[in-house]
């Protein structure tokens, strides 16, 4: 891989030599020196990322509840344009100084005070990433009992809820998850580079199959329910916030990719193509399959894997179960394994790399038996979506901590040290301030992600935190950074 600029260190005339703190530092923790990923491996991370069930799911239910395909793209575009922007503010920060989520974090938290979103965004990444093996292995399942019915004594007995072909499907996506992050950055970026377009190529196909299937008649205006203008407009605006909430946990970690990349153009020219461009096409080839099923076989199919064993061929069968596993291995090592690895070895650098981290949230990710937490609406409701309705406060604090407090100025050098007088030590480690406007305002997030009386408004809960964490605390840390000069260094 070539070598390219790193973070710019410290002016030598203005700050004294000083030998990291081992309570803050570890290689993978200090600035990145390789900058070798490119815009094509950006734009495959966003692939590996977009390309899932999940996000299949997602924009067939829109169609199912009655907005139109146009409407969907239409709403997508907006929400993955508006996401854009936000890759962009963060990515910009991983690429100026190399660093990582939770070291970026002590920038606006504190030294050790940046455990708390480290911590917060690492516990939601371990159980989404279980609960997403889960997912892939339930499709896997499907489509190997369709192709080989002699597999359905393995369905009959369970052990700690899950069935034994459930068991083998789980555990072999699980193994060679670990084997290819256990290999470090280098190998997810390999593997991005495959799976991301691979599955593309499965979702053409199918959709030309289905487009067939069809007589290439398929309305694009039409919905599947009468919905009245104003619930139109609801709707509308309901499915943008909705792809912000899911999006805004890997925009707050997006620095964990961005420190490889050589120039912010690189950054953005991946993320332009991954995300207005890529993810909403794949959203809109998912519209179009579910409305060629609802034409061709009486009903919606929202699910790929249920579609895919009406094709009735075995190969195909096979080929779609091997897709839909690289798949979501792709939008797992991309949202749930990289930013808990990095998280862990916050905490402990001197004894957890990001290797030791990653297998840490790999074995803790099965040790939570994750089909049970699916299984459980108050678990995946109201503890997964009340932590990722602290996701949005946390990003407004820290974009509007280092763009327009920090002015874009940052001494690398000191996020390793915890002395005393410190520019990021200020009070005990810990910035009140960030803490202080990230209580309430994650608490007021919460709230209308979780309770009832607010469920007409809670796809915006992200847009909400985000939006009142970065008001107040522009309010309360108001000019302080230009008072301290050991911020006069600006990171390159």
């Amino acid at each position: 891989m070539a070598r390219a600029s790193t973070a710019e260190a410290p002016d030598p005339r203005l700050h004294t030599a000083r030998a990291p703190d081992p309570r803050l530092h570890n290689a993978d923790l200090a600035p990145a020196r390789e900058r070798g990923w490119k815009v094509f491996d950006l734009f495959a991370m966003w692939m590996s990322d977009v390309h899932n069930l999940g996000n299949y799911t997602f924009a067939a239910g829109l169609l199912v509840l009655g907005m139109s395909a146009w409407q969907i793209f239409s709403s997508l575009l907006l929400g993955f344009v508006i996401i854009y922007v936000g890759m962009n503010l963060m990515g910009r920060i991983g690429q100026r100084t190399g660093l990582p989520f939770p070291v970026v974090a002590r920038i606006s938290f504190g030294v050790w005070g940046a455990n708390i979103p480290a911590l917060v965004r690492a516990v939601i990444a371990v159980l989404w990433y279980g609960i997403q093996t889960y997912l892939a292995s339930v499709a896997v399942d499907v489509l190997l009992l369709t192709a080989v019915p002699g597999l359905t004594p393995w369905t009959r007995h369970s052990f700690l809820g899950l069935n034994a072909l459930g068991w083998v499907s789980f555990l072999v996506l699980w193994a060679v998850q670990a084997l290819i992050i256990s290999r470090g950055m280098e190998s997810v970026r390999r593997f991005q580079d495959f799976c991301g377009p691979a599955i593309w190529l499965v979702m053409i196909a199918l959709a030309v199959w289905i487009l067939d299937k069809a007589h290439w008649d398929i309305s694009l205006t039409g919905s599947l329910k009468h919905t009245s203008a104003a619930g139109q407009v609801r709707q509308w605006f309901g499915a943008v916030g909705l792809i912000l909430s899911t999006y805004g946990t890997l925009m707050l970690n997006f620095c964990d990719f961005s420190r490889f990349a050589p120039d912010a153009r690189t950054v953005r020219r991946g993320n332009f193509w991954g995300l207005p461009i890529n993810s909403t096409a794949f959203a809109l080839v998912s519209v179009v399959v579910t409305a060629g099923s609802l034409k061709v076989f009486g009903h919606a199919i929202t699910n790929p894997a249920e579609l895919i064993a009406k094709v009735g061929n075995t190969f195909v069968l096979i080929l779609g179960a091997l897709m839909f596993a690289v798949a979501t291995m792709g939008v797992n090592i991309v949202a749930n394994f990289v930013s808990p690895a990095y998280d862990l070895a916050n905490v402990w650098p001197k004894r957890i790399t990001f290797k030791v981290g990653g297998m840490i949230s790999t074995v803790a990710s099965l040790v939570v038996l994750p089909w049970n937490l699916f299984s459980n609406p108050a678990v995946v409701d109201y503890f997964l979506g009340g932590l990722g309705a602290f996701l949005g406060p946390l990003f407004g604090i820290i974009v509007v901590d280092y763009y327009l407090v920090k002015r874009e100025r940052v001494d690398v050098q000191a996020l390793f040290t915890a002395e005393e007088g410190s520019p990021y030590h200020y009070r005990g480690g810990v910035n009140p301030k960030a803490v202080a406007v990230f209580v309430p305002t994650a608490a007021v997030s919460a709230v209308i992600a979780l309770v009832p009386a607010f469920a007409p408004v809670a796809a915006y809960s992200w847009f909400v935190g985000t939006a009142s964490s970065a008001l107040l605390y522009r309010l309360v840390a108001g000019g302080g950074a230009r008072q301290d000069p050991a911020l006069a260094v600006k990171a390159g």
